[in-house]
């Protein structure tokens, strides 16, 4: 089952609030990607995927590193794979995507040959100062679910 659900945030808090209540019932597996031009709000929404998903650290965007861990009820896997656009390479990302935690992925479109096609499609848009069009496409049956709790 495919669902899309589009939520505008008008302010950084929230985006953030948003990205919280799903942070808050996602499960070890689920596999994220966030897509939007630089500047769009991507790491804040994945911070605030990290509060929901009771992560205490300050997660900052891992562009130099391409993967942070983070320790929460369940790990939190926050790749940036934009350094990885002519690179052939595979970084073993199937032990993140098949593992005990939960995955967001910033610049998909870089290795869109590794993921799971299980997975929560997020895009974001710039409108204007602090606003947001947030673009959720639920590639399963339980992702339509959670995407059609959220904003309730």
């Amino acid at each position: 089952m495919k669902m899309i659900k589009t939520i505008t945030t008008h302010t950084a808090e929230e985006t953030m609030d948003l990205a919280r209540n799903l942070g808050e019932k996602l499960e070890p597996g689920d596999v994220l990607t966030l897509e939007g031009q630089l500047g769009a709000g991507k790491t804040t929404f994945s911070k605030g995927l990290a509060q929901g998903l009771g992560v205490t650290r300050t997660v900052k965007s891992p562009t130099f590193t391409i993967m942070k861990e983070y320790k929460g009820r369940v790990p939190f896997y926050h790749m940036d794979v934009y350094r990885l656009e002519d690179s052939d390479e595979d970084l073993g990302f199937e032990e993140y995507f098949l593992g005990e935690g939960v995955t967001v992925v910033e610049w998909p479109q870089f290795i869109e040959e590794y993921l799971p096609d299980e997975r929560l499609v997020i895009t974001i848009d710039y409108l204007e100062e602090d606003s947001r069009r947030i673009k959720l496409d639920a590639r399963t049956s339980r992702f339509a679910r959670l995407c059609k709790e959220l904003g309730q």
